[in-house]
């Protein structure tokens, strides 16, 4: 299965790199970095407290980090310091058309797998209509004490790449990361290490479909 990870990260980076390798002609504009919005809940949030996480993603792209605790997809999110965050639906449509080429989602941590099918198609959808290329979404680490919950999301995030083909970009943290030591006592959330793996690892997701461009996992 690892070795399955690996196979697939490294097509994803050859697709990256033959897009970079398209410079512009002499004397041509460069072209301006594509907008890419990152919402997630609090297992990625550690992006936010990690300079060079933020850096990593920052590289080719204009990327506006929108990562809270307790978020969750479409169902009103869990209260956290006496505030509930806005859900993953609710934040990508606040953004409008100003969402940017393409969105990150990295969310279902603090809720079950019924209802995660629909409100994923709603997410999708809804990015979609407001410009955006593709949806590069991120399985869940399938560790602690609703591992089996995860799995069941991760089942249906991975059955949704059929639904929306060539828009959908299935980011499967859940295998490249089995096994490695970026994490705290939970087994989920992100060490400043493990917050840098996870930003260089989606970065290909995000130019591919930020460009619209296909790719075989």
């Amino acid at each position: 299965m690892q070795r399955s990870g690996s196979r697939s990260t490294i097509v994803v980076a050859c697709a990256v790199l033959a897009a970079l390798l398209a410079v512009p002609a002499a004397g041509s504009a460069a072209p301006t970095p594509p907008r890419v919005t990152f919402v997630g809940d609090s297992v990625p949030a550690s992006i936010s407290y990690v300079t060079a996480a933020q850096a990593e993603l920052n590289r080719g792209m204009r990327m506006r980090f929108d990562l809270k605790v307790c978020r969750r997809l479409v169902q009103p999110s869990c209260p956290h310091q006496g505030r509930r965050p806005t859900t993953a639906l609710q934040a990508v449509r606040s953004y409008g058309s100003a969402l940017g080429k393409a969105l990150i989602l990295d969310v279902g941590y603090n809720e079950g797998a019924p209802g995660y099918a629909a409100g994923l198609d709603q997410v999708v959808r809804t990015a979609l209509a407001q410009g955006a290329q593709g949806v590069v979404w991120v399985t869940l680490r399938e560790a602690g004490k609703n591992a089996s919950i995860y799995r069941a999301t991760n089942a249906i995030i991975r059955t949704a790449r059929a639904r929306w083909k060539g828009r959908l970009y299935i980011a499967d943290w859940a295998l490249y990361s089995r096994g490695k030591p970026w994490f705290g006592r939970d087994g989920l959330h992100l060490t400043p290490a493990g917050a840098r793996e996870l930003a260089a690892w989606l970065r290909p997701y995000a130019l591919l479909a930020a460009n619209g461009q296909a790719y075989a996992p």
